[in-house]
């Protein structure tokens, strides 16, 4: 739903064409209510945009998991994926799919974290409980950290994380909070990070897209 009160799939899908990305975490990409039908069609953003969701096996039609899904070129080779719960208040999820490319193997991890700080933190170390299990090279966390704060918030994850932000991302229109972060384990380096911000990108969803042009170790 775009903040001009419009749902315009063919909007974000130009987005995400623009981007040119080789790797895309979307949240709120299914429909909130039951059966959580896709708000964009599998075929549609193969032809528009050159990506293919991961397919989770979950018995719906969803594109990913309470909202989250990951779109990724179709050259990548989807080596593992899973998806799970997080705790707290809402409910709140996370997928991750394990990628090759050549002799290069990263995870990538799409979350959308909780409204209240009590329920990320119990949400985070959740997710690194459960990050512990994975020896990759490089793990790349994405999304809506809805943490407002830049100093205090997300500690759960610094011991073994860079966050980064790219710059304010909500409200679209008035750009003042940085709840959309990345976060880096050792092997993968940021080149940079950013904020796209256009007049479509602002009437296309209440917090704007941001990007990283990252680099990774082989393994």
């Amino acid at each position: 739903m775009g903040t001009d009160r419009k749902r315009d799939p063919d909007r974000i899908l130009r987005i995400l064409a623009a981007l040119s990305a080789d790797v895309v975490a979307l949240q709120e990409a299914d429909r909130r209510l039951s059966p959580r039908r896709p708000a964009l069609e599998r075929s549609e953003i193969r032809s528009r945009t050159g990506l293919v969701p991961v397919e989770f096996d979950h018995d719906r039609d969803s594109l990913g998991w309470h909202g989250n899904a990951i779109l990724v070129r179709p050259e990548f080779e989807i080596v593992e994926r899973a998806h799970f719960d997080l705790p707290g208040l809402e409910p709140r999820g996370a997928v991750t799919a394990l990628l090759k490319s050549g002799a290069t193997r990263f995870r990538v991890v799409g979350v959308h974290l909780g409204l209240l700080r009590g329920s990320r933190r119990a949400q985070l170390d959740h997710l690194s409980d459960l990050l512990e299990d994975y020896d990759e090279a490089g793990t790349i966390i994405l999304g809506d950290f809805n943490e407002r704060s830049l100093s205090k918030g997300l500690g759960r994850l610094s011991p073994k994380f860079r966050i980064m932000h790219a710059g304010p991302t909500y409200h679209s229109r008035r750009p003042t909070f940085a709840l959309d972060r990345v976060a880096l384990s050792d092997g993968v380096r940021a080149n940079a990070v950013g904020v796209l911000n256009s007049n479509e990108t602002r009437r296309g969803s209440d917090h704007l897209p941001i990007y990283a042009d990252l680099s990774l170790a082989e393994t």
